[in-house]
């Protein structure tokens, strides 16, 4: 894999059915998708899609062959994933359920991870709403944390974690915790993409936090590469 380099365009399957309060394909999406195309995928290639949203990453993975498995907590994700895998005619196994839960023993060639991380004044993530796609606690790393704790009992040996989010969550964190749990890591790409509204309606408290600048306006998006030895 190259060192550290800037967003990777990838071709995302087109014409997918977005459901109403499921997280819509957006720069951080993309950004994974780029990484995702770095990868050597064939049909023995057995990939983990955790939080799978619309399912456009698990169907990437699936046109090119890949055996898929796509997780999410919300329902309407797993109706959406399954939707969009019926008519793009791909093969895709889609779970509803927390995804520790529903891997359980099943070990992984790719995991992909989109997981929630944007800093949130609340200490517990929401149960329901379309929030539950971003928030993640006052650091942003309530999930991430639990996938780099994870990543060694899903992966197999030379198994990739490809997982995006921001650098404002600290991605010197991410890799100290997945080398701690006995992966070789690295950032493999980065972009920077402007202030949605969500963290527009924050900067007072993301500022206090000290986890934004004052009138900062972009947000770095970083991709960790993962492999277990």
């Amino acid at each position: 894999m190259p060192a550290t380099t800037t967003a990777r365009e990838a071709t995302l399957p087109t014409g997918l059915l977005t459901l109403p309060g499921v997280y819509r394909p957006q720069a951080d999406t993309r950004l994974l998708a780029g990484a995702l195309a770095m990868e050597d995928v064939h049909p023995s290639t057995e990939v983990l899609e955790i939080g799978t949203g619309t399912g456009v990453l698990a169907l990437s993975a699936a046109g090119r062959g890949a055996r898929v498995t796509a997780v999410d907590v919300s329902w309407r994700a797993v109706a959406a994933a399954r939707l969009n895998a019926l008519t793009q005619g791909l093969p895709l196994r889609v779970l509803h359920g927390d995804f520790t839960a529903r891997t359980s023993g099943r070990r992984y060639d790719i995991v992909l991870a989109n997981p929630p991380y944007v800093p949130s004044p609340e200490v517990r993530p929401p149960t329901g709403g379309p929030a539950r796609a971003w928030d993640a606690g006052p650091d942003g790393r309530l999930v991430i944390d639990r996938i780099c704790a994870s990543a060694p009992g899903l992966l197999r040996r030379g198994g990739v974690l490809l997982m995006v989010h921001s650098a404002m969550c600290g991605a010197e964190s991410t890799l100290r915790r997945l080398r701690q749990a006995g992966l070789a890591g690295r950032t493999t790409a980065r972009t920077f993409v402007p202030w949605g509204p969500v963290l527009r309606s924050r900067r007072p408290w993301l500022e206090r936090q000290g986890l934004a600048d004052v009138g900062e306006e972009r947000e770095e998006l970083v991709i960790i590469r993962a492999q277990a030895l």
